[in-house]
């Protein structure tokens, strides 16, 4: 699932997914879960999301048989994409080399556009195209084991419960940002001073020590002053990749979130332990929900509602305008009991609406084009519904090829007819009717 990132304030759009939306079902008993979150624009994130799916899809998966086997399907996987990605910015930067060849030499940055705003416009645009990157999570099982692919800070949470029935939350990725002191040691080694890096949130353009695409950070990291003393890209794409994890009858439930939902948590309740505390919401609504559309677009809410709270109890001492990242929730239910939960039809049934019925729009009507922050109305996981104002009648055995009743009386027709063919006044062309 896609988040792109923008410089937005505060904004309410969340993307709520379960399971049966959010997985591909590759192969028999295979299944494919995936959180792409972007940053500066959604460009990678779109490419990546498709590609990938493509890539595990057409890797022959039920050839391989052990954990390495999978795991190096993952890892050429993320090789192959950033590759393609890369490839689709050739148009991009001949553009961009032909406009610098459109500045006058010997201008700086302020001459140049008082000189040709137009030129230095089109380069800043061209270079806002090449900054989009992505942070991606992916989940795959395969042959009842689950193995987990990220860069980024996107997340992905394994819950299971022990032998005395306790729950435990197992974080499945890494985050790779400047919190990570593997990643520290790794841009250290290239020679980037990491004390510096210690006391910021951001690396180049961006917060992620690994992400999929952003051009700048990568061909182009010698333009950013903390990245131009390393001998090599600092800003890399190999995945870190754990599995195969045995799913048993200890497996409740799997969690793939973007940054901004475990990042407003901590922002707004100041907790070192975010990843139980998202777990024990989940199972909250398990308990409450009908749905798991409802148990995931509630966990958001919760996450949302919290970090508005903190803003405003907090707002004199907070005068700048509250920000939040985009929220993106997967949730995958493996046997964590929903004692409420919505059972499918174990018959399809199809739905009429005999009455046509024409109401103008008005004030109070909503469209679904506009997000809001609470979602009212909850969905199967496992049906797509329409709403609207009808009745649902059940199969009554009716063939395709089976006659049925006429529901059209042409009695008055055939009356009338008869009587203006005996006084001779049938329209011309129906004598012989």
């Amino acid at each position: 699932m896609v988040t792109p990132k923008r410089n937005t304030h505060m904004r309410t759009t969340v993307v709520i997914l379960s399971s049966m939306i959010s997985s591909i079902v590759l192969k028999k008993y295979s299944y494919r879960y995936a959180v792409f979150d972007g940053h500066e624009g959604k460009r990678a994130a779109d490419f990546c999301s498709q590609r990938m799916t493509a890539e595990i899809y057409f890797s022959h998966l039920s050839e391989k048989k052990t954990d390495e086997e999978v795991k190096e399907l993952l890892r050429q996987a993320f090789i192959t994409v950033e590759k393609g990605y890369m490839e689709t910015l050739e148009d991009l930067l001949a553009e961009r080399t032909s406009l610098m060849y459109d500045i006058p030499e010997g201008l700086n940055s302020y001459e140049a556009y008082q000189k040709v705003p137009e030129v230095v416009e089109g380069i800043n645009r061209i270079n806002c195209e090449l900054s989009s990157g992505t942070a991606a999570a992916v989940a795959l099982i395969c042959n009842d084991k689950l193995y987990v692919a990220n860069v980024g800070n996107s997340r992905v949470l394994l819950c299971q419960t022990d032998t005395n029935s306790v729950m435990k939350v197992v974080q499945l990725s890494i985050d790779h940002d400047l919190t990570n002191d593997d990643e520290l040691l790794r841009l250290s080694q290239i020679g980037i001073n990491t004390g510096s890096l210690r006391r910021s949130t951001r690396l180049g353009n961006q917060e992620n020590t690994r992400c999929l695409g952003n051009y700048t950070v990568k061909a182009g990291y010698k333009d950013f002053e903390d990245l131009a003393v390393a001998c090599q890209e600092p800003i890399i794409s190999e995945p870190d990749i754990h599995g195969g994890i045995r799913l048993d009858e200890s497996s409740r439930f799997l969690l793939l979130m973007s940054a901004g939902l475990y990042k407003s948590i901590e922002e707004a309740i100041g907790t070192d332990q975010v990843n139980k505390y998202i777990a024990q919401i989940v199972v909250e609504q398990f308990r409450e929900q009908a749905t798991l559309t409802g148990v995931a677009q509630a966990v958001v809410d919760r996450a949302v509602r919290l970090h508005h709270d903190w803003y405003m109890s907090n707002s004199l001492s907070h005068p700048c305008t509250p920000k939040r990242e985009d929220i993106t929730l997967v949730l995958r239910n493996f046997n964590y009991p929903m004692p409420n939960a919505i059972t499918s039809p174990s018959k399809p049934t199809v739905t009429f609406n005999p009455v046509i019925e024409r109401n103008s729009m008005s004030d109070d009507s909503t469209l679904d084009g506009k997000n809001t922050g609470t979602v009212n109305s909850y969905m199967p996981t496992n049906t797509t519904t329409t709403t609207c104002s009808e009745r649902t009648e059940t199969d009554d055995g009716v063939g395709a090829d089976q006659k049925i009743e006429a529901y059209v009386d042409f009695s008055d027709f055939y009356r009338n007819y008869e009587e203006m063919k005996r006084k001779g006044t049938l329209p011309e062309g129906l004598e012989n009717f």
